[in-house]
């Protein structure tokens, strides 16, 4: 018996309940790991109040890392005592061990430890797609993102740095501003003063940028088409205060005829050859010190609660693990 969290209804922290759970061993194409340290993230949040549909009971969680215990038949490249991380479906990072499809594991190299590892990669590869795929950014870009000083945001500050781009990021105090700019995010707007979309037509010589990055949802969205240029982008990858709904798509016309995308890391990263360039990108950066993982909470497993009233509360920055 290893334990996990487990929740059997929808619902706030309150519904997280840690609990001894059977893993069983891995069928074909299956491996059994060993988590040795788990990332927390946004998502798990949608999944934990059914904004995310999923069967109950489930252990949420997308992402984590361990150690390969035992390996199901048909799998190959990897072997046991593999050291392993993975971002994405299916859920149920949230226990100290679990039996899941071999083909979402990326094996690490000497250079990542694993608590790096649990924190970086669906936070580092939803970076590499949105700035690499989704709009490729390059040299001289200006963009706008949303919670700059979030898990995904240090991660944006720093490759938009890497590539040259300039970036202009909302923050919810003077704290996170100073910790965006130390990484990267060239201008800073606290949105507790009033409206961003103004200050961003500031910045830009009243241009607007071709691309926004929002993981904020309805409390941003409009206000940031009033950001873009004509033909401009609107990524929504997230919906941290409720999704947007009863969207006029005559709106997206007056603006500009603007262009808006709801992508997801698992569409992005479902062809194996995608998720391992997505991943080996990632990885060149954090190894080689481009990028560096912020680690700025640590929680047991066992406080999941405690650390999604923390993350909802947004007293959380950077980046998130728990210890297993």
């Amino acid at each position: 018996m290893v334990k996990a969290i487990r929740q059997y209804e929808f619902g706030g922290p309150e519904v997280l309940k840690w609990e001894d759970v059977e893993v069983g061993t891995p069928g074909p194409g299956e491996a059994r790991v060993r988590h040795t340290a788990v990332g927390l993230n946004y998502i798990d949040v949608y999944f934990r109040t059914g904004l995310y549909p999923a069967e109950l009971p489930i252990s949420t969680g997308m992402e984590a890392a361990g150690v390969i215990e035992e390996l199901g038949d048909g799998v190959s490249g990897l072997k046991v005592g593999d050291r392993v991380a993975y971002a994405g479906r299916p859920v149920g990072a949230y226990t100290e061990a679990r039996v899941m499809p071999a083909d979402g594991l990326i094996k690490l190299p000497d250079s990542i430890d694993d608590e790096t590892a649990a924190a970086m990669m669906l936070q580092g590869m939803t970076t590499e797609y949105l700035l690499q795929r989704t709009y490729p950014l390059k040299k001289g870009d200006t963009f706008l993102f949303h919670a700059a000083a979030g898990g995904v945001g240090l991660f944006v500050c720093q490759w938009a740095r890497h590539i040259g781009a300039t970036m202009i990021g909302t923050v919810g105090s003077d704290e996170k501003a100073e910790l965006a700019k130390s990484l990267g995010c060239t201008h800073t707007i606290n949105y507790r003063d009033g409206n961003f979309a103004d200050k961003v037509r500031e910045l830009t010589d009243g241009k607007g940028v071709p691309v926004v990055y929002d993981a904020i949802g309805k409390d941003t969205f409009m206000e940031s088409l009033d950001c873009l240029q004509p033909r401009g982008l609107m990524v929504s990858f997230g919906n941290a205060t409720g999704p947007v709904s009863d969207l006029n798509l005559g709106v997206l016309a007056a603006k500009g005829s603007l262009y808006l995308t709801r992508p997801t890391l698992m569409t992005y990263n479902e062809k194996r050859e995608d998720l391992e360039k997505s991943a080996g990108d990632l990885m060149r950066l954090v190894g080689d010190g481009t990028i560096k993982v912020t680690i700025n909470q640590r929680y047991a497993l066992s406080d999941a609660r405690q650390a999604h009233e923390d993350l909802e509360s947004r007293k959380t920055t950077g980046s998130t693990v728990f210890t297993v």
